[in-house]
């Protein structure tokens, strides 16, 4: 009988594979099951990491600069047919300021722009860029303004977590600043400011104009194409294939929420196991109000424990 431990990242906890390890091994107590330790992602943090998991590849490392310009070694990686994979947020993410550091009218893309200069060097064929998971809401500012027009001769697709229109009541200023430590005038002035962006215009309703804090729309405006970040992800890593035949598949993040189902991997596992026929039980560090999903204790120094038990629990209810 085959279970596959499928969820993404528990953001600043656990990274895709700890949570599918640990889902698994809570699995793996009850006899005559094989498991398959499945991690998925959606262009948010730990992107490029499920992708060398199931297509290997080559690590490298820059150093550059983190959002507040401290130095940080981010890594990226490539792909043996040539495709450099990078994560917006292993050089500007979000974990990388402490909470009392977060403050999206400071926080800049710049180091973002220093490791695609960085993965450009290695020559690759093209660029998969994962937009999610950023400390900053600077339009792409501060990457556009270290790479020029070192882009456009290279192809580029931007995995996109969210689908969210770069302004407005759903754009990168209102509905993310605060998660990355804007207060209510905060991100009316990100607003103002993004909106002042005049290249980013003819890209403002684009979906995932506003991910990664209007990274989606700077891309665009330098010709790269957006896609959606779950299903990309999904299917690079073969998700289909490996589902298939599955008893059950267990997917979850740390926060169900709308989000979830509004371009999030967890979202996208549950439809393509509906369209396989497939069970899925999905679950959440925390499930907000209105949402169906098993929910954890929601504490974070017990997020491990937590997902072995939920693990033998959900393998011994087959």
């Amino acid at each position: 009988m085959k279970l596959l431990s499928a969820p993404a990242s528990l953001k600043g906890v656990l990274s895709p594979m700890e949570a599918a390890a640990l889902l698994a091994a809570g699995m793996r107590r009850v006899d005559g099951v094989e498991v398959v330790e499945a991690p998925v992602a959606d262009g948010g943090e730990g992107t490029a990491a499920v992708i060398h998991a199931a297509l290997g590849g080559e690590w490298r490392t820059a150093v550059v600069t983190d959002p507040l310009g401290h130095t940080v070694a981010a890594r990226w990686l490539l792909l043996d047919d040539g495709t450099a994979v990078v994560d917006a947020a292993a050089a500007i993410g979000l974990p990388l300021l402490r909470e009392d550091e977060r403050n999206p009218l400071r926080a800049t893309s710049r180091g973002l722009g220093e490791l695609l200069l960085a993965s450009l060097a290695a020559k690759p064929t093209s660029l998969l860029v994962g937009v999610g998971g950023t400390a900053t809401v600077d339009g792409g500012a501060g990457m556009r303004g270290v790479l020029g027009s070192w882009l456009h001769d290279v192809p580029i697709r931007v995995a996109c977590d969210v689908r969210n229109p770069l302004l407005g009541e759903r754009g990168a200023a209102r509905v993310f600043g605060p998660q990355k430590g804007a207060d209510a005038d905060d991100v009316e002035e990100l607003e103002r400011r993004l909106a002042a962006l005049e290249e980013l215009a003819p890209y403002r309703d684009l979906p995932g104009a506003g991910a990664g804090g209007g990274l989606g729309a700077a891309f665009a405006a330098m010709g790269a194409k957006l896609v959606d970040g779950a299903e990309l992800v999904l299917d690079l890593t073969g998700f289909d294939d490996r589902a298939r035949g599955a008893a059950l598949v267990v997917t979850g993040e740390g926060t169900v929420d709308a989000t979830t189902f509004e371009g999030k991997a967890p979202g996208a596992v549950l439809r393509r196991c509906a369209a396989l026929g497939v069970r899925c039980e999905l679950f959440g560090g925390i499930v907000a109000e209105g949402f169906t999903a098993h929910a954890l204790s929601g504490r974070r120094a017990l997020a491990g424990e937590d997902l072995v038990q939920l693990g033998e629990e959900l393998a011994l209810r087959l």
